[in-house]
């Protein structure tokens, strides 16, 4: 018994930072994963966790103790938040690309998060699962979990971090980078079709009995269609790009939660 109250409170803070990342985190925030399956994997990587790293642990169950349950699920939620905001780059170039060819209207229910979403955003967002799945993506990023408590220990300094500005300012400039990213990745698509749309107006003016209303919108989603089936080949480099900048902000994280890294 006294070996259990030792452990249980080490235990429990493994417990709420690996369960608040995986509430967040694409892949196993899915709904369509079972929430009965959710729970038992948290249960069982905090358990290997404690095992190699919590029993070297010593933690006083006083008063702060609840203060540092609210900081290891702050610290799972904010990993989690870092690879989930990659995973919505591929979506964000969707809806910039879909609101150029069209489809802005033609919006779907994604399975994956229940919300409504791109036409080819979602399109995009599988093939980026699938991808990330055959590189055993899953693979590191659980790896990443497990060494989280090498760069994060349970006695870290989050809520100084914090209260400086450090966390704020980290997510503010990787979500401008998401952004960009996203722009990037629709930049061909998004020129295809103002250059499209430049014709469909010189076209208007030297033809005015072509209705260009009529022949813009099937054009614009042949062009479309034309342009992503070129630029497909290139998913497969692209998107091992965005999973090593996805990386590289987590080590970036490791570094200004740990207090030694720099922004």
């Amino acid at each position: 018994m006294a070996l259990f109250l030792q452990g249980f409170p080490i235990f429990l803070l493994i417990f709420c930072r690996i369960t608040a990342f995986f509430v967040v985190a694409p892949i196993f925030s899915a709904r369509n994963v079972p929430t009965a399956f959710k729970i038992g994997f948290s249960f069982l990587i905090s358990l290997l966790i404690f095992l190699t790293y919590g029993l070297k642990q010593t933690i006083v169950p006083d008063a702060e103790f609840i203060l540092s349950i609210i900081r290891e699920i702050l610290a799972g939620i904010l990993l989690g938040f870092v690879v989930y905001l990659f995973f919505t780059i591929v979506q964000t170039a969707g809806g910039f690309i879909d609101l150029q060819m069209g489809f802005g209207m033609a919006n779907i229910i994604d399975p994956m998060t229940g919300a409504s979403t791109p036409l080819l955003g979602n399109f995009k967002y599988m093939i980026l699962t699938l991808i990330f799945l055959s590189m055993n993506g899953h693979h590191h990023l659980l790896m990443a979990l497990l060494k989280s408590y090498e760069w994060i220990p349970l006695s870290n300094s989050l809520f100084s971090q914090i209260y400086n500005g450090s966390i704020s300012d980290f997510l503010v400039r990787t979500f401008a980078d998401t952004f960009m990213l996203a722009l990037q990745i629709s930049a061909p698509l998004v020129v295809a079709m103002f250059l499209t749309d430049v014709g469909l107006g010189l076209l208007a003016r030297t033809a005015p009995q072509y209705n260009v209303f009529v022949i813009g919108i099937p054009l614009k989603i042949l062009v479309g269609f034309l342009m992503l089936a070129i630029i497909m080949p290139g998913f497969v480099t692209l998107f091992e790009y965005l999973f090593a900048e996805m990386f590289t902000a987590i080590e970036k994280l490791f570094g200004i939660v740990e207090g030694s890294g720099t922004q």
